[in-house]
């Protein structure tokens, strides 16, 4: 069986819980389609299947559910095709491609066209898997798609004119209507002027061209979904509309229908039920493009063009078109467009966008640049490295959008209500009209229609529907701009749980790049005979510890010997064979596993340890030689770093390879709570089991040599290089180097799981509240019936309220700034990694 593949749509048309709900229900039954996602707020499904061809079905699907996904049309130009084989490969390597419906190549004028899901694939990918297949490709013609906030903000803006169409016919049968009851003198002028039926034409008039008008669109989508038994918000706001509307009908038109005392209009509810709603849809729709705010910042950072050098002239291209291995030149104050190194000149870079750090990082010949960093005043001339979806700023949008379209546990509770929320509803306001025909008081049936129509309007499901994914959208975006990437999205409802924080020493805790500091020799041995030959040694090793013995070797002026026979043991050392001579170099217990004495330099090796060394024991030709000293400095931002985590109750912890004595100074210097010390490397997944104990754990660490632990803890956090982004195993990358991206991530988890909590007690209190009230439960009391007019202005006000607490996570100040100096740790340098 193949692998599943993961596809993304776009989808149109939901707008409600109960959509969502309808979606996930009918794509999750269809064969070979799996973990099924659907967001209402980016309005997106996304989904694993076993083939490419099943694009195609899960589209029709859509259309079918009512909901079509948004397809695109590109025309490429095609190079290279000569015959009938060349079409059917291209065709071919093009369907293949998850997302893409249908596929029509054309020898003759040498175009392919390509009809795909838009969220699946983009016109890029398409011109690239044709050039891969070897035929190379380029755009000729392609429909833009707009972004995301453009299409809100034009759904805003037609949403303002059906509104405000609506609002000025409805308003005078507002006036009308509702001025006659509030001013009884009002209500007498009119029906000695006009008279009170041609009060009511005209009211129905004005209502029925509200309802035919801006209020289509509840009927042309309500209706199929009820006559399918499968309601959602627009059949509860029909249905009410609908009954209220229907009523005055019959009471303006066929009046013998009705005791006198039971004639009574409710155009005006009609009417401005209808402005309402599309108030609010108004209001959401302005909401929810600024969702995607931090999207659109990381696209704006995207380049469009780059100069390039092509056959000794310099020329300028769509990025589209850059490959590995092209020479692009920077001039001063330009983006950088791609991922390379320098190969020419010296500047300084802006790379706030990926650390956080204000001050411009220094670049010269062989540094590595990032595509979307700033020049600053010098010229630079890059060597592409990775381009277009490869380059850093792709992969962190793609882990944004990938975020921001998880579906979060707490999620589960909501779809399991929703699931059957508007069909209770229903009943509830069949019920309430039963009741109230049965016990009310006269007129019983005006009664029971305005608390029927009342419970109808005020349960619509958005806000339950927007309370999670607009605050995930929003706080997954706001934590990017802080440099921290939620690659998986329940990692940031699981992260708000932590109690433990583990974190490995080298690179996490301290900077990583040890020093030798002691070089303690046995009686027989020199400087000038031992360091030379254990600098040759650890030359064939990778370990931070091989290359500081290795850097001091070279200061000094050594030249190393050569070897023979190298071998590393894990967790132990390396041996290997010099000048006829074997030579170990490790920790004691190497020296203990291969017999030989240390106790002549075994209190020296003690000392060390106890001020923060990472010591190590070098032997010759089975005799021990001398005992190595090397400190790897704690990092600046440490100690404040873990202060701020002990202050949000987590409980600290440090795994390491060390010595005990040398990894509790590293615990004292930076107020480490506990340390789990003599650690081999296949040993770490075990000693993060026994931190847990019943509690979640996070485990931080450098994503290079701690895949098992990052993997297995509850939430692996990976501390990236700037560039490092795709770090397989974490959950969560942060961007910056240090361990106040920690407190920045838990911050931003902490802030966005208590807005969810926030925005769903919201909806469903809004709902258990309301619904009571809507059905006429204070009536027997205080005599209090809720107007369907004041329902339709409270069910607007529930999702633009959800949809304004979410974007208050916008405004989340990062717990810790990487902008600020951070507070040193004033420690000494301290042990090196003997992971």
């Amino acid at each position: 069986m193949s692998d599943p593949i993961p596809l993304t749509l776009s989808v149109e048309g939901m707008s409600c819980a109960s959509c969502v709900g309808r979606v996930d229900r009918g794509l999750s039954t269809l064969e070979g389609v799996s973990d099924v996602s659907v967001n209402l707020a980016s309005e997106s499904a996304r989904m694993q299947v076993d083939s490419p061809d099943r694009a195609g079905e899960v589209v029709a699907a859509l259309a079918d559910l009512g909901y079509p996904a948004r397809t695109g049309r590109v025309t490429m130009t095609v190079e290279s095709m000569s015959c009938a084989s060349c079409v059917g490969r291209v065709d071919r390597a093009l369907a293949a491609v998850p997302g893409v419906l249908e596929v029509n190549v054309n020898l003759a004028a040498e175009t392919a066209t390509v009809t795909y899901a838009e969220g699946a694939v983009t016109p890029a990918q398409l011109v690239a898997t044709s050039t891969q297949a070897g035929y190379p490709a380029r755009l000729a013609e392609a429909t833009d798609t707009e972004d995301r906030s453009t299409r809100k903000a034009e759904e805003a803006r037609a949403l303002s004119r059906r509104m405000a169409f609506a609002a000025a016919l409805a308003l005078p049968v507002f006036i009308v209507e509702m001025g006659g009851h509030v001013f009884p003198a009002f209500h007498h002028w009119i029906n000695a002027t006009i008279g009170q039926q041609t009060s009511w034409v005209l009211q129905f008039l004005l209502t029925t061209l509200v309802l035919a008008g801006p209020g289509r669109m509840f009927y042309a989508k309500g209706i199929p979904a009820l006559l399918k038994g499968a309601p959602d918000m627009n059949s509860l706001v029909a249905v009410g509309t609908g009954a209220a509307y229907m009523y005055s009908v019959v009471a303006t038109f066929l009046p013998g229908l009705l005791p006198d005392a039971l004639r009574a209009v409710y155009f005006e509810a009609a009417a401005v039920i209808v402005v309402l709603i599309l108030l609010g849809r108004f209001l959401e729709a302005r909401a929810k493009g600024r969702t995607g705010a931090a999207i659109e910042k990381l696209l704006g950072l995207q380049v469009k063009t780059a100069r390039v050098l092509r056959g000794g002239e310099t020329v300028e291209i769509p990025v589209e078109e850059l490959a590995q291995g092209d020479i692009v030149l920077v001039r001063p104050g330009e983006r950088i467009a791609v991922d390379g190194e320098v190969t020419e000149g010296a500047s300084r870079v802006d790379e706030s966008m990926l650390t956080g750090e204000p001050v411009p990082a220094a670049k010269a010949i062989g540094d590595s640049v990032t595509g979307g960093t700033v020049n600053g005043t010098g010229s630079l001339t890059v060597r592409a490295g990775r381009v277009g979806q490869d380059t850093t700023l792709a992969q962190i949008i793609r882990m944004v959008k990938e975020a921001q379209g998880a579906k979060l546990p707490i999620q589960g509770l909501v779809d399991r209500i929703t699931l059957w929320f508007v069909p209770a509803v229903m009943s509830v306001a069949v019920l309430t009209v039963l009741v109230w025909l049965v016990v009310g008081p006269q007129p019983a049936l005006t009664m029971a229609l305005v608390a029927g129509v009342s419970v109808l309007i005020i349960a619509c499901p958005c806000a339950m529907g927007l309370a999670t994914p607009t605050s995930i959208m929003v706080g997954t975006g706001r934590a990017a701009e802080l440099g921290v990437l939620f690659r998986k999205g329940d990692a940031l409802q699981a992260l708000d749980g932590v109690q433990v924080v583990a974190l490995d020493k080298t690179g996490t805790v301290t900077e990583g790049r040890p020093e030798l500091t002691d070089l303690v020799l046995a009686p027989g041995f020199d400087r000038a005979g031992v360091l030379p030959v254990v600098a040759a040694v650890e030359a064939q090793s990778e370990h931070p510890i091989a290359e500081a013995i290795v850097r001091a070797a070279q200061a000094e002026g050594m030249t190393l010997p050569q070897i023979a026979g190298f071998a590393s043991v894990t967790g132990y050392g390396v041996r290997a064979e010099v000048e006829g001579r074997e030579v170990l170099i490790g920790a004691d217990r190497l020296m203990t596993r291969e017999g030989v004495d240390v106790s002549a330099l075994a209190d020296r090796e003690a000392e060390l340890a106890e001020t923060g060394r990472t010591a190590l024991f070098a032997a010759i030709g089975g005799q021990v030689a001398a005992v190595i000293g090397v400190a790897d400095p704690v990092k600046p931002a440490s100690k404040a770093a873990i202060a701020a985590l002990r202050a949000k109750g987590l409980t600290v912890a440090m795994i390491t390879g060390d010595k005990q004595a040398t990894a509790d100074v590293i615990a004292r210097e930076t107020g480490i709570d506990h340390v789990v010390a003599g650690v081999l490397p296949d040993g770490k997944v075990a000693a993060l089991e026994a931190l847990r104990q019943g509690r979640r754990v996070a485990f931080v660490g450098d994503g290079i040599n701690d895949a098992p632990e990052l993997a297995h803890a509850d939430v692996g956090i990976a501390i990236g290089t700037g560039t490092d982004v795709a770090i397989e195993s974490a959950d969560v990358v942060l961007m910056s180097g240090d361990l106040r991206g920690v407190v920045n991530a838990v911050e931003v988890s902490t802030r966005t799981m208590r807005n969810i909590r926030e925005n769903l007690f919201w909806a469903f209190a809004y709902n258990t509240a309301l619904i009571p009230v809507a059905a006429g439960a204070l009536y027997p009391v205080w005599g209090v019936l809720l107007s369907p007019m004041l329902a339709a202005g409270a069910m607007a006000l529930s999702s633009v309220l959800v949809l304004t607490n979410a974007l208050r996570l916008r405004r989340v100040a990062p717990a810790m700034s990487e902008r600020a100096d951070p507070a040193r740790s004033g420690a000494a340098p301290v042990a090196a990694p003997a992971e």
